[in-house]
């Protein structure tokens, strides 16, 4: 098991639609996202906005946790991200 920390984040696109990822290193992957370098999904919806993250142990552990939150419904998603919001007040 890897102790090494990931990223599963989550962006908010132009558009206002949702993209979930994961990264070592999350503030050269948002900056990728914004240049066009990033998923194909964010190249057309530029710029993004980080508006979630969460660290995790190992990259497998990233995986599950960005499947995860990928299954969930839309509302479910836009709920995480403004409890994080409000927590992080």
């Amino acid at each position: 098991m890897s102790d090494t920390p990931w990223h599963v984040y989550i962006v908010r696109c132009k558009d206002e639609s949702l993209y979930t990822g994961i990264a070592k290193e999350l503030e050269a992957r948002i900056a990728q996202h914004n240049v066009g370098a990033g998923a194909k999904y964010t190249r057309s919806r530029r710029p993004v906005c980080l508006v979630y993250s969460e660290t995790v142990l190992g990259r497998g552990a990233a995986l599950r946790r960005e499947h995860e939150i990928k299954r969930m419904p839309s509302a479910s998603k836009r709920r995480l991200v403004e409890q994080a919001r409000c927590e992080s007040r």
